[in-house]
């Protein structure tokens, strides 16, 4: 088997996987994450998902080249989320100290206004199925959940 194969294999296998979580409730949760603001740092719980929509974005690490990007572009169109009554949240597995260091340091991560929750002990990666488990980090991926905390 080519290499290409198993790679195509490999992520068919997870996107499976990631289907099967479709109209599933999210499970409990509570995590450190960061926000700019007078209060940077704050604990996140399902509880903040449960009566809105909201969008979980998972990226694999800060400070990468292509991960800003994505975050600038969710920061750019947040207001719009807001709008619609949807709340974003971004997850990596760094810290949330991280998270604060990065958007201190990057230009497009300082426009981020949404909440980086920071998924260190991988809880939020393994139930929606996107960590890479040799490396510790997530694969990218989104989740929209609806205001009964399950998963669309």
């Amino acid at each position: 088997m080519s290499v290409m194969s198993v790679i195509f294999r490999n992520q068919l296998l997870n996107y499976r996987n990631i289907m099967s979580l479709i109209g599933k409730k999210i499970k409990s949760f509570n995590l450190n994450a960061f926000r700019a603001g007078e209060d940077d740092f704050l604990q996140i719980t399902d509880q903040h998902l449960n009566g809105r929509w909201s969008v979980l974005f998972f990226y694999p690490a800060d400070f990468t080249f292509v991960c800003p990007t994505e975050l600038e572009d969710l920061a750019d169109n947040y207001d719009e989320f807001l709008k619609l009554g949807v709340e974003v949240f971004s997850v990596s597995t760094d810290s949330h100290w991280t998270h604060k260091a990065w958007h201190e340091k990057s230009d497009a991560v300082s426009k981020v206004k949404f909440t980086m929750i920071s998924d260190d002990q991988f809880k939020l990666s393994k139930q929606f199925k996107v960590l890479r488990k040799n490396e510790g980090r997530s694969d990218r991926a989104t989740f929209v959940i609806d205001p009964n905390g399950q998963v669309q």
